[in-house]
C-alpha cells in the first residue's frame, strides 16, 4: 500500500495534467480504486479508517473553505465523473447530430444496464430520467384516475409530489388524503397499519417515501407493497434519497414502481434520475411527453423527451464504478458514523431535540435536530454567517429544526467543527 505521500503526489501530478489540457485521464479512477481494494476490514472496520476515507475525499474538488452538511438536496461529483461528462460534452459539441445522436446516445444502453444489475432487476425496466420529480410525476401523472378517486400518502412526502397531486385534484376531480405518522417512527407494523387504515375503497394509488427527506426516516416499503398489493392498490416508491445511500436491492422493497436522483448518493451528473418500473406494468403507465403507440410496453417511453444532451448520461457509468469502488456496506457504515459522531456530541443537552431514530434501521446520514429556543431558519443563518457551514431549515407542523447530511468526502474535523459550533449555539440560550 502506497504512503499519503505518494498518493497526494498522484493526485496533484493529475490534477497538473489536467490543467495543461488533458480533457480526461481515465487511469485517475483506476488508479483511486486499486487504492481503496488495498484495504482489508469488515465495514464496521473501514468505516473508522482514516487512511481509507481520505483516499476517498481526494476525489472531490469540493471548497474546503466551508462546510456542506446539505448533501440531500445535490452531491458534489468526483472529479473523474466531471472530467468524464465534460469529455463527452466536448465530443458532443463537435458535430452533434452524428456524435450526440449516433455514438453516444447509443451507449446509454450500457448505463442502463449498469444500473439494472446495481439494482438487481431487468435492464428492461430502468428508464434515465433527470431526477427523482421527473420519474414521479411520471408515475402520478401517468396513472389514469378518474374524479372521486383517492389517492393516498403522508403529510411528510416531498412538497413537489404533493403538489403534483394536488394539481391533479384540481384538474381531474381527484382527492389527495394525507395522513401523520410518528417522528422518529420505529415501529413498522405501526407505519403498515396507518398507511391500511386509510385505506378506503376509492384509494387507487399510494405514493410513500423509502427514506422521508425532512428527517432521513426509512419506511418498511416492502411491508406497506405487500399489504396494498392484496388490495389491488398500486404503490409509487420515492426513493429520491435511498438509492446510492444505504444498501438495498429490489428484492428488498418489491414495488412496482420506483423513482431516484442519481445525483444525490450515487454523486453522479447533476440532472440525472432513475425510473423503475415493472415490466408488466409498463404499457398502462403513460409517459410526460408523447410517444408513439408501438412503445407502449417499452420503458424508453419515458424517455421521449426532446433533445437532451448525452454526456450527463454517459457519466453515469464513471459514478456507479465509483461506488462500487467505496463498496455500498462500506459506504452505508461510513455514513452511519460521522452521524453519531455529531450527534454524540451534543445528545445529552436537554436543549436538544433530535427528531431522526438513532437505530439503524431506521436512519442513515440523514438527520434532523432542534435547538429548542432557536428558530431553524435563524440556526441556519447563524451556522453560515458565523462558521461557514451550510445546513437546510426544517419547518413542519410535526417537527423543526435543520436537517444534517454528511457524506463519504466530510472529514472528522469538519463533523467536530460542526458540533462545537452547535454547542456553542446550544450554550446561547
Amino acid at each position: 500500500m502506497s504512503s499519503r505521500k505518494e498518493f497526494l503526489h498522484k493526485m496533484t501530478g493529475g490534477a497538473a495534467a489536467f490543467a495543461m489540457g488533458s480533457l480526461f485521464n481515465p487511469l485517475k479512477s483506476g488508479e483511486l480504486l486499486e487504492e481503496l481494494n488495498a484495504f482489508k476490514g469488515s465495514p464496521s472496520t473501514i468505516a473508522r479508517d482514516e487512511e481509507f476515507w481520505f483516499r476517498v475525499q481526494q476525489a472531490f474538488t469540493v471548497d474546503r473553505s466551508l462546510i456542506n452538511l446539505n448533501n440531500g438536496g445535490v452531491s458534489p461529483s468526483p472529479e473523474f465523473v466531471q472530467a468524464a461528462m465534460k469529455k463527452h460534452l466536448d465530443f458532443s459539441n463537435q458535430a452533434p447530430v452524428y456524435n450526440m445522436w449516433r455514438i453516444l446516445e447509443p451507449r446509454r444502453e450500457g448505463v442502463r444496464q449498469r444500473l439494472a444489475r446495481m439494482f438487481e432487476v431487468d435492464t428492461e425496466e430502468i428508464a434515465l430520467t433527470r431526477n427523482a420529480s421527473e420519474s414521479l410525476q411520471i408515475c402520478q401523472l401517468g396513472m389514469d384516475l378518474k374524479p372521486g378517486d383517492e389517492v393516498l400518502t403522508t403529510d411528510q412526502d416531498y412538497g413537489r409530489m404533493i403538489n403534483t397531486f394536488k394539481q391533479r385534484e384540481r384538474r381531474d376531480g381527484i382527492v389527495l388524503k394525507q395522513f401523520s405518522i410518528p417522528v422518529p417512527a420505529e415501529n413498522e407494523d405501526e407505519i403498515v397499519s396507518l398507511f391500511e387504515k386509510n385505506i378506503t375503497p376509492k384509494t387507487k394509488a399510494i405514493l410513500m417515501c423509502h427514506i422521508i427527506n425532512l428527517t432521513g426516516q426509512i419506511l418498511p416499503v416492502k411491508k406497506v407493497v405487500q399489504m396494498a398489493r392484496k388490495k389491488g392498490i398500486p404503490v409509487i416508491v420515492d426513493g429520491a434519497h435511498a438509492f446510492a445511500h444505504f444498501s438495498f436491492k429490489h428484492a428488498d422493497l418489491d414495488c412496482d414502481y420506483y423513482t431516484t436522483s442519481l445525483h444525490k448518493w450515487l454523486y453522479a451528473p447533476h440532472g440525472t434520475g432513475m425510473l423503475y418500473v415493472r415490466k408488466e406494468k409498463i404499457k398502462d403507465l403513460w409517459p410526460l411527453m408523447a410517444a408513439a403507440e408501438s412503445q407502449d410496453e417499452d420503458i424508453r417511453k419515458f424517455e421521449e423527451i426532446g433533445t437532451h444532451p448525452a454526456a450527463n448520461y454517459s457519466a453515469i457509468g464513471e459514478a456507479i464504478t465509483f461506488h462500487e469502488g467505496i463498496g455500498s456496506d462500506r459506504k452505508e457504515a461510513r455514513l452511519k458514523y460521522l452521524n453519531d459522531r455529531w450527534i454524540d456530541q451534543i445528545i445529552d443537552d436537554d436543549k436538544v431535540a433530535l427528531h431522526t431514530s438513532r437505530d439503524p434501521k431506521f436512519a442513515c446520514a440523514i438527520a434532523t435536530v432542534e435547538i429548542k429556543g432557536i428558530e431553524p431558519n435563524e440556526l441556519n443563518s447563524r451556522l453560515w454567517a458565523k462558521h461557514r457551514i451550510i445546513t437546510t431549515p426544517i419547518n413542519h407542523a410535526q417537527f423543526k429544526g435543520i436537517r444534517v447530511t454528511p457524506n463519504v468526502y466530510s472529514t472528522l474535523e469538519e463533523i467536530d467543527r460542526f458540533s462545537d459550533a452547535m454547542k456553542e449555539e446550544i450554550k446561547s440560550v
